[in-house]
């Protein structure tokens, strides 16, 4: 499926969406009592790229048998894509209040049978990039239309099955798939570069023979085109490396690290919300 022109109205409706996507976030784990905050709004620009503009998929019709298959490997960012999923028209808004709650659907890493639009269960980190990789070679050799894309954690990139699967792919040349690195710099026990360094993380996929594009990963009009020119190379997988601000669009979150897996008390959401609603309104005027 051909990705539609990035007009600046359909930008600027991405961003706003976005940005509600992060309100809906603070809401879920203030509600919740637990949960991750930095990944989650860092995230929030790719999530609702895809779901808004890339991916081929129909909420009414989540089974679609030629639909773009989305893994998620970090799970325990599954607040966006809970987030997103609702606003897509996947499930009612309201429900994301539940989150983290006994017998929810949205439960604390995403459960594949638990929701419509849900393509895997994660929760142990490094097992993503190898579920999708055999989705797409699934599809290859199905002779399929479908495109798969994976979205991981850069601390994932420390653990050995990654590179594992990442030879794996290369070998197979699987271009109907994009892996995108969630390259936000943090882990839960402080920085990667000071726990377990990654770089140079675009020179060690280049030298295992994959296609690599490195982008700011809160710019939405970069990632649509990243992913436009992921989709059209041939006999190598793509990854794209989108470094992203964790915490994005609350001042006090933004990395740092502490906001990893802790979610804001009372006090702290009313003040994200506010700094979230400004930048809102920010937006709208310049649509206007």
């Amino acid at each position: 499926m051909d990705i539609p022109t990035l007009t600046q109205e359909k930008l600027k409706d991405l961003e706003l969406k976005a940005n509600r996507a992060r309100e809906l976030v603070i809401d879920m784990l203030l509600e919740a009592g637990s949960g991750h905050s930095a990944g989650s709004l860092g995230m929030a620009d790719i999530f609702v790229s895809l779901f808004f503009h890339i991916l081929n998929h129909n909420p009414k019709k989540p089974n679609l048998v030629g639909r773009d298959r989305l893994i998620l490997s970090n799970g325990h960012i599954c607040p966006i894509y809970y987030a997103v999923l609702a606003m897509s028209g996947y499930f009612e808004i309201s429900e994301l209040k539940t989150l983290r709650k006994i017998n929810s659907r949205l439960q604390g890493h995403p459960h594949r049978t638990s929701l419509p639009g849900l393509e895997s269960t994660s929760g142990p980190l490094g097992e993503g990039i190898s579920q999708a990789i055999g989705i797409a070679l699934s599809g290859k050799l199905d002779r399929k239309k479908y495109h798969t894309y994976v979205i991981a954690s850069d601390g994932e990139q420390q653990e050995g099955n990654t590179w594992e699967a990442v030879m794996f792919a290369a070998k197979h040349k699987l271009d109907n798939l994009t892996l995108i690195i969630d390259r936000n710099n943090i882990q839960i026990d402080g920085f990667t570069e000071n726990i377990m360094p990654l770089e140079p993380l675009k020179e060690k996929y280049l030298s295992f023979n994959w296609n690599v594009i490195e982008i700011d990963g809160n710019n939405i009009k970069e990632f649509v085109e990243s992913v436009r020119t992921a989709i059209a190379f041939t006999k190598k997988p793509t990854v794209i490396i989108a470094n992203t601000i964790p915490g994005k669009g609350v001042s006090f979150m933004e990395k740092d690290f502490t906001w990893h897996g802790k979610s804001p008390n009372q006090e702290e959401a009313k003040k994200a919300l506010n700094e979230l609603r400004t930048l809102q309104g920010r937006i709208q005027s310049e649509n206007q």
